[in-house]
């Protein structure tokens, strides 16, 4: 009788903990977590960044490092899967064609002033910028592009007094020879802390007068960070980057060298000094 009840008794002890191991498995009274609704949480600060005359010493006007900025293009080659790609020497955020600044200025430094931009951090509406580049100027690094059919290739044209592709301290501010976007909307990005950008570009390339096209891109801050601080010479920074793309075949840009689509990298940076 012994001998049975201890195996009654392990039969029992097998059940129980048969049943414990299915409960502790199955979780019935275990309450899950609520499933994710995919929404992106977003902060942004309120800086307002503006302008103003571009006046040396004034704290309260940003102006543009054109030193450590840039503007970057790059496209296929041939079709193939490899890039071309350059920069272009001289650019600048002015609305030349609205402002009617075209000509040629004999100057090293920036032709015209590089205020046509306002940037409303937690306001895109409020937000605006027009940049032009200068066609002539672009650079690949590689002497025998830049000073071979590259130029003949973009319709930019060549000064009567011009040996070379590129001029030291000329400034050619003309229709034939910009490339200019402007801004009609810019609005939150759903999905970054980023805004979404509406452009028109205009650029004469290879046609007979300058070409106006819609085009979108994105829009990053980089917030304003101090240089130098606890010093006396200390000074505030803040950057703006602007990537879209285009269809240089709208613009009577015909070589199967370069693909039709050409990507844009815009790096601006801008200083209080």
């Amino acid at each position: 009788m012994k001998l049975l009840s201890n195996k009654i008794l392990l039969l029992l002890l097998v059940i129980a903990s048969f049943y414990g191991y299915v409960a502790s498995c199955t979780h019935k009274e275990e309450v899950l977590p609520a499933q994710s609704t995919g929404t992106v949480t977003i902060t942004r600060g309120t800086d307002i960044l503006l302008p103003g005359t571009e006046t040396a010493g004034d704290t309260t006007q940003w102006k543009l490092d054109q030193v450590h900025s840039n503007v970057l293009w790059s496209s296929n080659y041939l079709g193939a899967a490899g890039l071309l790609t350059g920069r272009f020497n001289m650019f600048g955020i002015n609305d030349v064609f609205g402002t009617n600044g075209q000509g040629l200025y004999v100057t090293t430094g920036q032709p015209v002033k590089d205020t046509s931009w306002a940037f409303y951090e937690n306001s895109p509406a409020q937000t605006y910028f027009a940049g032009y580049v200068q066609m002539n100027t672009s650079n690949t690094g590689e002497s025998g592009r830049d000073g071979g059919c590259y130029l003949s290739y973009v319709g930019a044209p060549k000064l009567v007094s011009q040996t070379a592709d590129l001029i030291s301290g000329t400034q050619n501010l003309t229709d034939s020879n910009l490339a200019e976007i402007k801004t009609t909307s810019v609005a939150f990005d759903p999905a970054s802390s980023g805004y979404l950008v509406t452009m028109v570009m205009t650029w004469q390339g290879n046609l007979s007068a300058p070409h106006d096209t819609t085009i979108n891109g994105t829009l990053t801050y980089s917030p304003k960070t101090v240089v130098g601080a606890g010093t006396a010479s200390s000074y505030e920074v803040f950057g703006l980057q602007l990537n879209f793309q285009f269809d240089c075949r709208s613009f009577g840009v015909s070589t199967t060298e370069v693909g039709s689509i050409i990507q844009v990298q815009c790096n601006m940076n801008f200083n209080n000094k």
